[in-house]
């Protein structure tokens, strides 16, 4: 992701599936723009046939520290994502993307790989676990929905 992809970026915020689950698009659009510099924190743009499609970000867990992570072992990542065109939900591009994602960070010597979507978030926790993600446990991260804690380890 590069800054000029911000304003598409702020657009699938919008969208009736980012605003459910990630919160009012102009707050999150401002983290992601602040995060976009930091250089802990890998931000990417999804696309499908060269046409973006979603958002995906990974990060070392013990950076940007959450209780429902802390057992995890250093150098554990964590993936947020989303999906931001909704004419590409439900179509299996979601689970295609984040294992490919998990793969290349398990390839690159990452111990395990990590997700925590809201426990409400059926279709998201079917998608991680067709992509091989692994329900660990439920947890309730401060200042968060409740969530379960996902982990693609193999």
């Amino acid at each position: 992701m590069i800054r000029a992809d911000l304003p598409m970026v702020r657009r699938w915020l919008d969208t009736p599936g980012a605003r459910r689950w990630w919160g009012e698009p102009e707050r999150e659009a401002g983290l992601l723009t602040e995060d976009l510099d930091e250089p802990a924190m890998a931000m990417l743009i999804v696309a499908h046939h060269g046409t973006p499609f979603a958002f995906a970000q990974h990060y070392a867990v013990h950076t940007w520290p959450s209780p429902q992570f802390a057992h995890l072992p250093r150098g554990t990542r964590a993936i947020d994502t989303f999906i931001g065109d909704p004419a590409m939900i439900g179509m299996g591009h979601g689970s295609a993307y984040v294992r490919l994602l998990a793969q290349h960070l398990r390839g690159r010597g990452v111990p395990i790989v990590a997700i925590d979507p809201a426990i409400g978030n059926y279709r998201a926790r079917r998608a991680y676990a067709r992509a091989g993600f692994v329900k660990e446990r439920r947890a309730i991260p401060a200042a968060k929905r409740p969530a379960a804690v996902m982990l693609f380890d193999s």
